[in-house]
Formats: C-alpha cells, structure tokens, sequence
C-alpha cells in the first residue's frame, strides 16, 4: 500500500508553531489549497489561529480560479465568510503593494504549482518574497507535491534577455522542484534575503508523479483539469504563442491541439518516428471559445504511454516544427502583448529565447539542438540540488 502523503498544511495543522501565536497572519491561495478533507486552507487557518488571519492574497485566474486566459485580471473584493479582503495579485500590479503587506506580519502560502517555468504562480511567491524582504515580513510556504515529478529536467535554460512573468529567473522549462524547494532557490540564488520558512511534506518522494500520491486533484487553474493535462503542460503550452488551438476552449485543454488546416496524415509519421512514451491519435474538435472558437479543427490528442520516456517540452517543439514544415503558408505565431510584454513575440517569451524561434523555422534539426541543452540541465541539476527537501 502507498504511504498516505501529508502535505504541508496538514503540518501545520498537526505541529502549529509558536512563531505564528499573536501574528498577523495573511494567506497566498486559491481553490487547489485543501486538506485531505477537502476543507480550504483558509477556513483552517482561521480555525486554529482565530482571529489573526486579516487578508487573503490570489496569484492569476483569482481566487476562485475562474479566470480563463492570460491577461484576464481578477479584482480585489471581501471574503464574505471570514469579512477580511482578497488582495488580487493579478490586477493592475503583479507586485503586492506595502498598503497590502501593511495589514499582516507574516504571509502563509499555499499554492499547488505544476513544475512547469511558465506557469505564473511561482512568480507571484517571488514577488511576495521580495517585498516582504524590503518590508521586513516573514514568508511560510505549505509545501505540496510536484504534479509531475521531482526528477525529470527538460529544456532549455531562460535567456536573460526574455524574462517576463512567464520566465523571472534562469530555470529549465520543466524544473523539477515542489513550490517549497523553488522558492528557496529563488530566495538564496538571486539574493533576495527573505525571511523564509518551508513547511515540509511528509512521505512524500521525488519520483512521484501526482497519481501517486493518493491526494485529490483540484484545478489550481482552469485550463489544467487533470493531472494529464499537467504532464503535457511543459511542451503543449508553447502553442500558446501560435494561432494553433492549444485545446482552451474543450474538455482537454492541453491534451488536444490542432487546426483547420492541419493535415494530420503529413505530421504523423514523422512525430511517430521521434516522440516516445506517446501516442497521437488523430481527432477532430470544435473549440466553443478561443482560437478557432466555433470552426472544426483537425489534430491530435497526445496518449502519454510512459511517463519516464515522454519528454513534453521536446515533443511540442517537433510538433510545431513539423506544422512548419507542412503548413508554413497556414501557421503564423502570435503578435504581442502577451502577460503585459508588448516589445516581443509571446513565442519568445514562452520558450525563453532569442534563438529558438528563428531554428524551429529554419527547420534545425531537434535533436542536435536540444542536446546543446545538456550542459546547462546538469549545471541546474547540481544548482537546484542544494535545494532539495525530499528524496
């Protein structure tokens, strides 16, 4: 039998510590924060330190999660059970406010993460970080599981010169590290200096995947419904930056993508050749909101069949070459803004570079390039290494 995984805010619950007795207390969270007894971090926290939670804070798609899409911003509002504010920090700043921090002493986060660099919410904990550094706040992080496993690495390392709120800091599109181990990571590498306390799970191991861990799945935002879509996540949302329906707008957002005018028959036996741990099976779908909203499109849904062979982000990045190389006078790629970045490609934004845009088009061959990648996996390896909680 698995052993049961105790995440970080049944930690707290079981072993409450004297450093948050008389504190104003503020919580970073959204509807993936439960126990194991599907009861919200925040009714918790209140319960067990009555009186002293004063304000809740939401990363992108807001509190509720309801949000669908990029650059839809939540408003702030009053939680009508508890009568205390949400702080939106998706709004009209990413960045919480001093007028915000002002109302807590120290900000409890609890925020599901998928491993994935361009998924925000990491960001919005580095944001926290450095104004409760500036403020002189203390931050304590509730560790929950990697969805998508604590040893697999892939891709390339964020360019610099691409860093926006999809990519703040130099890290690998698939990154390998829980929402504790991350945060500590930023904190020390890029000197931030926060006070900064993780409270860790128990039994939970690095190979395991989200099916493992014998915990319920909760959306922690719209478009990632199963912890399926969460392992294709690192590769399929590089279509995000192309006028190829990445799946929004269906029941599998992320599992499905396509096109009118994709020509399944060209794509498959190519793609067949190079992924591994998949199946494409060829489908038909009609998205009823985002790109193509209402129009039939053709391509594929991905079947992962070993999760220890698949490699997302590799997978896509050929996916999209081949939709090139087939369809180069139907495919176009985004034009800007995209997450508040107006000067630049969203496709370069997502992937992090300056480069690989302009070799995905030139047809440069995958497999050459992505091994160029190996250096700088194994530096990050050894890097994010020194961060590691678990085994």
């Amino acid at each position: 039998m698995k052993k049961k995984i105790v995440i970080g805010l049944e930690v707290l619950i079981a072993d409450q510590p004297d450093y948050l007795r008389g504190k104003r207390l503020g919580l970073l969270s959204n509807p993936a924060s439960i126990d194991n007894n599907f009861n919200h971090s925040s009714a918790i926290i209140n319960q067990i330190f009555p009186g002293q939670l004063k304000a809740l804070f939401s990363p992108q798609h807001g509190f509720y999660a309801e949000k669908q899409d990029n650059m839809i911003e939540s408003d702030h509002f009053i939680e009508p059970e508890l009568n205390i504010p949400v702080f939106s920090l998706y709004n009209e700043t990413r960045i919480p406010t001093k007028k915000m921090f002002d109302q807590i002493d120290v900000l409890l986060i609890d925020i599901q993460d998928v491993g994935t660099r361009v998924y925000t919410f990491i960001y919005t904990i580095s944001f926290c970080l450095e104004v409760a550094a500036k403020l002189k706040k203390k931050i304590v992080i509730l560790d929950r599981p990697n969805p998508i496993g604590g040893t697999q690495i892939e891709g390339n390392i964020l360019s610099k010169n691409r860093t926006s709120f999809v990519g703040r800091f130099p890290i690998p599109m698939r990154h390998g590290l829980t929402t504790g181990e991350i945060s500590q990571l930023f904190n020390q590498e890029f000197h931030i200096g926060c006070d900064l306390t993780i409270i860790p799970m128990k039994g939970w191991k690095r190979q395991m995947y989200w099916k493992d861990t014998e915990l319920f799945w909760i959306a922690p935002s719209p478009n990632l419904p199963t912890p399926q879509s969460c392992m294709l996540y690192p590769g399929q949302v590089i279509f995000e930056g192309t006028n190829i329906s990445e799946g929004r707008g269906t029941a599998l957002p992320f599992e499905i993508f396509g096109a009118p005018f994709l020509d399944t028959k060209k794509i498959k036996p190519e793609a067949d050749e190079l992924i591994k741990g998949a199946f494409l099976r060829p489908i038909n779908f009609e998205p009823t909101s985002g790109k193509w909203k209402g129009i039939i499109c053709c391509g594929f849904q991905i079947h992962i069949t070993s999760k220890e062979e698949y490699k997302p982000y590799f997978a896509s990045l050929l996916l999209m070459q081949l939709i090139i190389k087939h369809h180069k006078n139907n495919f176009k790629f985004k034009e800007p803004p995209y997450e508040y970045v107006f000067d630049q490609m969203p496709i370069d934004l997502i992937l992090g570079s300056k480069t690989l845009r302009k070799k995905l088009t030139g047809l440069k061959d995958l497999i050459t390039i992505s091994n160029q990648w190996k250096e700088e996996i194994i530096n990050f390896k050894s890097l994010s290494g020194k961060y590691h909680l678990y085994e």
